[in-house]
């Protein structure tokens, strides 16, 4: 009986004995839960916040999804994989399903049965044995239920954004009895709840904002799906354009020009749809003037799609290909008839269809089985129905648009209201502004791309690319300014920003109006944001934090933020990777703001700079309060603020706890003893990964010094401390060097300027000084400013006659003069292992200069020297 049902799972998963799985899907995120953003947003919006890019330490291959993560850990009861409509769910769950036919996979389970979402909406009652034969048909003997329920059964349930009903689990009756027919929706919750099949494993997969119907608590393992990569988008590109090489390049390069574009071909199904549709549009202007119009927006990107599906001219149906008038005259009553399902469909949440749906809706089912729409609605038969739903989510929403679009010119009522009556809506321009104010209103943001492809259609590349289709020509000039107009004065309604005014901006950007987010942009290079942070600017700055190139490295708002422009954008800089806040006069109650956003799950946050503010003890103590959860910081700058003890203190304890700090630019101008600096050092970086750590100009002092000797002795973390202009001496400095012979970490260790006398017998001779070896782990050593003479020099350079281990030396801004060149010369002509020095500001003149230049050419082509 295994062995036939063995033999019948390809057909299952669709997937032939040849296939081969893509080398994303071996590997899964591990994740601890749904993030707000996860839970609540749009599949888009998910990944254009995040920039197709999720926080996630630990990784799990396929292999090992359901088996223990350690010895002591146990398997995995109820596992959900989560993932962005189109990022291979159904794909990866196809793939498990065939290796373990083949043996190659899941090898302690005996029965694996998969089941659809969709599948079971066919069904209003089930009990679990009924479920257990819908997956296995051959499981029909009542007596085999008791080999299946037990831990080497795998049920797989694919799809749960698919399902007609949501899961409440808090009122659903419990059922014990597996041969009990409930409600479907009753019978999934039982089952995940462990009340039925309470020893089967069970495999859910959905998109996040459905699966944040499953309760935490009930969750043993959460995974999530990986997008491509930058190498991923090429590969698919290549094998979409097999034949022309030339073709996938310039697809590639388009893409690459396009930020937004190219962040969302991180999902594979939108890869494809925008590597066709980009495609599709080069090999058709070959040659032509209007190469200049590549499709750039989303709108314009599924108009092509779309006119190359119904044209019929994609890969594969050569053989469909229809004359263009007979396929206009032949569609239009079949695509309006599509568009008002997808319309009345989403605005419903229902994304899977039945035959007295599609009747409804007036769409003809024999239609569908010619190339004009079957590209556009998939079918399926179920056991007891045959189902209908849209390739992708983008295509239901973009023939939703373009219907609402269209019937919108005529109705005369709400079209959001299906049946009955409303109040009138004459005219596009009232339902487009209906269709923004509905946007507005959805929590979770399921008409966000609706709404955009909707003020796309009134660009003049969509008009041209579907006039004849769907648009009648040039008609978009009399609502276009209007559009605009209508969606300038929403966005100045609200005072915080939120993902649903991002995406009126975005609405924007499809309408082709770019003018408020390129004078922000400028702005922002110029750092002249300064003032100008009004509502609707602060929208417009979010939308260019996630799209513009300026921001992708660094998200640069020093001198611009107000207070209540700060708490505007909260949210929405949650998700830039480098965020510089220096010079804005934050306070401790700014500090509070910040802190709630580094606390939250979404968070992506990895260097923040807050030099030159006005943050106190208060302050600091928020801040240390968030760097107790936060797992996404790095780097932390804190120069020049009015910490005092208190916050240093507070910031030292949650150093014992963080483990993903590991840099750190800390003031302590009104530090009052040296015995906090001592805490800060010995109680935090003892057990915290930090490796650079910045104390410059804080008057630290000799005594200072020793302490942070001694800390360094119990230090292994450690590799890079700033200590410049501290007043350390000379009776510091060599606390400090007989300290690095404990610790041999440190590899990073500028000096604080001294009187060279003091310095001078750690480089003299090796054979007469006890503290040459401590800098024999040190690959970094800046003494700038140093007031370093001749004596110095000749020093120097015996030791680094001696030295093997430093790589970088700054000696910049001292008084060597010629002579020391010289000095500094002889040691390049022995073997040495450095890669740059530093001599500026030495006054070492023209014959200093030749010296040093001819000592490189001869034995140290490799060492940059800058002079």
């Amino acid at each position: 009986m295994l062995q036939k049902r063995m033999e019948t799972l390809p057909s299952w998963c669709g997937l032939s004995t040849e296939f081969v799985p893509s080398g994303r899907l071996t590997d899964l995120l591990l994740v601890e839960g749904l993030t707000d953003l996860q839970q609540k947003q749009h599949d888009f919006v998910q990944i254009e916040t995040t920039k197709g890019v999720r926080n996630a330490s630990r990784k799990i291959s396929l292999e090992k999804l359901f088996l223990p993560l350690s010895k002591l850990s146990i398997p995995p009861r109820v596992s959900v994989t989560v993932g962005v409509s189109g990022i291979g769910k159904s794909t990866l769950v196809g793939l498990f399903v065939h290796a373990w036919g083949k043996g190659e996979l899941g090898k302690d389970f005996v029965f694996v049965l998969p089941l659809t979402f969709r599948e079971l909406n066919a069904h209003d009652r089930l009990s679990a044995e009924r479920l257990i034969r819908l997956a296995s048909p051959r499981l029909a003997d009542r007596s085999l239920l008791s080999s299946v329920d037990s831990s080497q059964t795998l049920l797989i349930l694919d799809g749960l954004d698919e399902f007609k009903t949501r899961l409440d689990f808090s009122n659903a009756a419990v059922c014990t009895d597996l041969c009990k027919e409930v409600q479907v929706e009753n019978l999934i919750t039982n089952i995940i709840r462990g009340n039925l099949l309470q020893e089967v494993s069970v495999w859910i997969t959905s998109r996040p904002t459905a699966a944040s119907q499953i309760p935490g608590g009930l969750v043993d393992r959460m995974t999530e799906i990986q997008g491509f990569g930058d190498a991923d988008i090429k590969d698919y590109l290549d094998d979409m354009f097999i034949e022309d090489p030339n073709l996938s390049e310039s697809v590639m390069q388009h893409l690459k020009g396009n930020r937004p574009l190219y962040i969302m071909c991180t999902v594979p199904a939108f890869c494809k749809i925008c590597g066709s549709s980009v495609g599709y549009f080069l090999k058709s202007a070959k040659g032509s003037p209007e190469i200049s119009a590549v499709p750039k927006t989303l709108t314009e990107i599924y108009s092509h799609f779309f006119k190359m599906a119904l044209c019929s001219e994609g890969t594969g149906k050569q053989n469909e290909v229809l004359r263009i008038e007979q396929v206009e005259q032949n569609c239009k009553k079949t695509m309006s008839c599509l568009g008002r399902l997808a319309f009345y469909g989403l605005i419903k949440k229902k994304f899977v269809f039945y035959e007295q749906d599609i009747k409804a809706y007036g769409v003809d089912l024999s239609s569908l089985h010619i190339g004009l729409s079957n590209r556009l609605l998939m079918k399926e038969e179920a056991p007891l129905s045959t189902l209908y739903y849209f390739p992708h989510l983008t295509f239901q929403e973009f023939l939703a648009a373009a219907y609402y679009y269209t019937a919108s010119k005529r109705a005369l009522f709400d079209l959001f209201v299906e049946s009955g009556m409303s109040w009138p809506k004459l005219g596009f321009l009232n339902h487009f502004r209906n269709a923004v104010q509905k946007s507005l209103q959805s929590e979770d943001g399921h008409l966000d791309v609706f709404v955009r492809f909707l003020a796309g259609l009134l660009s003049p590349q969509a008009n041209k690319a579907l006039s004849g289709w769907f648009l009648a020509r040039d008609e978009h000039h009399s609502y276009r300014s209007h559009a605009v107009g209508l969606l300038q004065n929403f966005l100045g309604l609200e005072q915080a920003v939120s993902c649903r005014t991002v995406n009126l901006m975005r609405c924007f950007h499809e309408i082709q109006n770019t003018e408020l987010a390129g004078v922000i942009e400028e702005a922002m290079k110029n750092e002249n944001l300064s003032g100008m942070l009004t509502p609707v600017n602060c929208s417009a700055l979010a939308y260019v934090l996630q799209t513009s190139e300026v921001c992708a490295e660094e998200a640069n708002l020093s001198s611009c933020l107000t207070y209540p422009a700060f708490q505007s954008l909260l949210s929405q800089l949650l998700y830039c990777n480098n965020l510089r806040l220096d010079y804005n006069q934050f306070k401790d109650n700014a500090m509070d703001l910040l802190g709630s956003i580094l606390s939250g799950k979404d968070c992506q946050i990895q260097k923040i700079s807050l030099a030159e503010n006005q943050i106190g003890n208060k302050g600091a103590k928020a801040l240390a309060r968030s760097l107790m959860v936060n797992r996404s910081l790095v780097a932390l700058d804190l120069r020049s603020n009015s910490i005092g003890p208190k916050g240093a203190k507070a910031i030292a304890d949650a150093l014992k706890i963080n483990q993903s700090l590991l840099s750190l630019n800390w003031p302590m101008p009104n530090i009052e003893t040296d015995r906090d600096l001592l805490v800060l050092l010995l109680h935090a970086y003892s057990r915290s990964p930090l490796f650079l750590f910045r104390l410059q100009k804080n008057s630290i002092g000799p005594q200072g010094s020793k302490k942070i000797a001694e800390a360094l002795k119990k230090n292994w973390s450690l590799k890079e401390l700033l200590l410049q202009e501290n007043a350390i001496g000379d009776e510091g400095i060599v606390a400090l060097a007989l300290a690095l012979r404990v610790n041999s970490t440190l590899t990073i260790f500028p000096f604080a300027p001294l009187a060279w006398g003091g310095f001078f017998p750690l480089f003299e001779h090796r054979t007469n000084s006890a503290y040459l070896d401590s800098f024999f782990f040190v690959s970094d050593l800046s003494l700038r400013g140093n007031a370093i003479g001749l004596a110095g020099a000749k020093a120097m350079a015996g030791a680094l006659k001696v030295n093997g281990t430093l790589r970088r030396l700054n000696l910049q801004e001292n008084l060597l003069g010629m002579d020391g060149a010289i000095c500094i010369a002889t040691a390049l002509t022995r073997s040495h292992s450095l890669t740059y020095i530093n001599l500026q500001g030495n006054r070492i003149g023209e014959s200093g200069a030749k010296v040093i230049t001819d000592a490189i050419c001869t034995n140290a082509p490799g060492c940059r020297v800058e002079m």
